[in-house]
């Protein structure tokens, strides 16, 4: 059994910046870099570029996460675990074994399959947003199974210096190597719950160290631009230490770890994942000193019956139009504009939303009145049954040009096919993980 085991946590989504991730790398002596690269939006867009190219659908920066790391990675003799695979794992695998091999550092790469479960998913189960059958939401093209710790445990095992995963609940990224080092039992509540707290805390990355906090000048963050991502030092009970490099900017205390851990939890005391009900009510925080933070006292229950199932469904099409107006009267131009664009699309399209960036597009009407803005953006948006309806809107945005209010311009027009996203829940034996292992060219 290990004595305490380094994990970094070095990205919280997709878009999410490189160069701190591999800082940890290099510096953090970490036995562990975990990317949390997946959410729902992030694996529906990964679904609709697979059903384009059956050989697409993992993450669109998967190349650039590997080139930077992989070096780093060997020299430092760091495991990485992403779900970076997204809609689209074993692609990805062969992908990241392909980029080591021509970086000149082959390295094996293990590929958690299995939370694909379109085809075992009852079509007629009910919508957990709504309660309607699944199938009246649309067309099915896509079901991923939320897979836990207990499925992750057979890829770390491989040894696999690369652990890819599609669609894995974000704490059990973390879970799994602390299991697997301290040889946890996975029926321990209070030690899973210990663990998915230490999971919890790092998901979102940069997050922890002020990311997402900062807000001067109440909650300042000291050298933002140069914000680093965090690390935990954690016991074979579960307490954990974290920090960050002292090198990087932002803070660690217990105001940024208070606002992560209560980050999208719905009860604090039943935070739900494949692996435990994890009760965040019983945690204390202690100073450890500067930038350094101990968390203590999770504890947990029996984790639920059904594993939580992202569904993807084709729901038609949407555009999305924008086009600006400034000087004096602008946001009376602008509500005009829209005004015209709805008249003339009257009957057409189910339902048009629009709205005026800066005035009503975070909050809708009824906020205190302000000074009159110098500037406007209105923007009008429409789903409809297929591209060529949808695509009326954006027309008529763009004739606002000459048939508009006065001094329109800059218009911006998006037109996508949408997947929708609901949830269901499918019983734990109806999923069945299984494990890639790929090994380096110079092995095969």
């Amino acid at each position: 059994m290990a004595g305490t085991l380094r994990i970094g946590g070095g990205a919280g989504f997709a878009g999410d910046r490189i160069d701190p991730a591999v800082d940890l790398v290099e510096h953090g002596e970490l036995d562990y870099l975990v990317l949390e690269c997946l959410a729902e939006r992030t694996i529906a867009l990964g679904q609709q570029r697979r059903l384009q190219d059956p050989a697409a659908g993992y993450d669109q920066r998967l190349d650039s996460w590997i080139r930077a790391l992989a070096p780093a990675l060997t020299r430092h003799q760091t495991r990485l675990v992403s779900n970076f695979g997204s809609a689209n794992p074993a692609a990805a695998g062969e992908r990241i074994r392909d980029l080591c091999d021509a970086l000149g550092v082959p390295l094996d790469v293990a590929v958690l399959l299995g939370d694909d479960v379109l085809g075992r998913l009852d079509p007629r189960a009910p919508a957990h947003e709504d309660g309607r059958p699944l199938e009246e939401h649309g067309e099915l093209v896509s079901a991923n199974a939320y897979l836990g710790a207990d499925a992750l445990l057979g890829a770390l095992r491989t040894g696999a210096r690369i652990v890819v995963t599609g669609r894995v609940a974000d704490p059990s990224l973390f879970v799994a190597p602390l299991a697997d080092a301290f040889d946890w039992d996975l029926g321990d509540w209070d030690l899973i719950g210990r663990g998915t707290v230490v999971g919890h805390l790092l998901e979102c990355g940069a997050q922890l160290t002020g990311g997402y906090f900062a807000d001067p000048p109440l909650k300042p963050v000291p050298d933002l631009a140069n914000i680093g991502c965090p690390i935990a030092e954690v016991e074979p009970d579960g307490t954990a230490t974290f920090s960050k490099l002292a090198a990087a900017g932002g803070r660690i205390d217990r105001r940024t770890v208070t606002e992560q851990l209560a980050y999208e939890v719905m009860d604090p005391s039943a935070y739900l994942t494949p692996d435990v009900a994890a009760d965040f009510t019983t945690v204390e925080l202690h100073s450890a000193g500067t930038d350094r933070m101990r968390v203590t006292a999770a504890s947990g229950r029996a984790r639920p019956e059904q594993l939580k199932v992202s569904v993807g469904y084709r729901a038609g099409f949407r555009c999305e139009a924008e086009i600006s107006y400034a000087g004096r009267n602008a946001l009376a131009r602008a509500q005009l504009a829209g005004d015209v664009v709805c008249r003339r699309l009257a009957g057409r399209l189910p339902e048009i939303r629009r709205d005026v960036i800066g005035v009503s597009a975070l909050h809708g009407g009824g906020l205190p009145a302000h000074e009159p803005p110098y500037e406007c953006r209105p923007r009008v948006a429409a789903m409809a049954d297929t591209r060529e309806r949808a695509a009326a809107l954006g027309d008529e945005v763009a004739a606002l040009y000459t048939t508009g209010p006065a001094g329109g311009g800059g218009v911006r027009v998006h037109t996508e096919e949408v997947i929708g996203i609901v949830s269901a829940g499918i019983a734990r034996e109806a999923v069945q993980p299984r494990v890639l292992h790929l090994q380096p060219s110079m092995a095969r």
